[in-house]
């Protein structure tokens, strides 16, 4: 992590806090890790506030939340499916989207980063409400890219196709996961479009893929 970076990041679930802070040092100055239920627009306003007051100027929202759910197609796929996937992935970015906005803009120059799906694309069958949110979380860094042109204020969708991860791994246990794209290798990706060098993309989708 560079010197000059400050975090925030936010947890929600007791075993995520414990993971982040086997890896990262959690440091009041520089790093901190808040326990914020992304999917409620109250708790999201709030913590953003809260960061904002107490360290000035936001240059950066990398919205990371989000979760999977398949094997439904559209006919089948019940309402508490549908609403805990427009919870997890696009209400969730909506929300820090919309909390962030006006403190981006108003340091001057800001970064965007927003995780959309190789589903939101391709549209693969058994996925439906996953594949429906996603699509939405296009179409909010687009939306959201184009309003804010020339603030010097940039939003970008991040591709992915199935991550690898202990979950997916456990999920999907006979696929050939060796071609997945891992958390290191998107994360860098993400890492760039967070700083001042991406200027120049702005509303695009980059696939990290892997060689799935």
């Amino acid at each position: 992590m560079a010197e000059d970076y400050r975090i925030a990041a936010t947890y929600l679930l007791p075993d995520e806090a414990t993971a982040f802070e086997s890896e990262f040092e959690v440091d009041e100055e520089r790093l901190t890790l808040t326990r914020v239920d992304c999917t409620n627009a109250e708790a999201v306003n709030t913590y953003v506030k809260g960061v904002a007051a107490r360290w000035g100027d936001i240059h950066g929202l990398c919205a990371l939340v989000g979760g999977w759910a398949g094997g439904r197609d559209v006919e089948e796929t019940d309402d508490v499916r549908f609403e805990r996937m427009l919870d997890l992935n696009l209400r969730s970015a909506f929300y820090a989207v919309r909390a962030a906005v006006p403190h981006l803009k108003e340091a001057g120059w800001g970064r965007i980063v927003l995780v959309g799906s190789r589903g939101a694309v391709d549209y693969p069958q058994g996925q439906a409400a996953f594949n429906i949110a996603k699509a939405g979380v296009v179409a909010l860094g687009k939306t959201v890219a184009e309003e804010l042109d020339g603030t010097g204020v940039t939003a970008n969708v991040l591709m992915p196709s199935v991550i690898d991860t202990p979950a997916t791994r456990a999920s999907l246990p006979y696929a050939d996961y060796v071609n997945w794209p891992t958390p290191d290798e998107i994360a860098a990706v993400a890492h760039f479009l967070l700083t001042e060098q991406s200027g120049v993309m702005n509303g695009t989708l980059l696939p990290v893929y892997g060689r799935a």
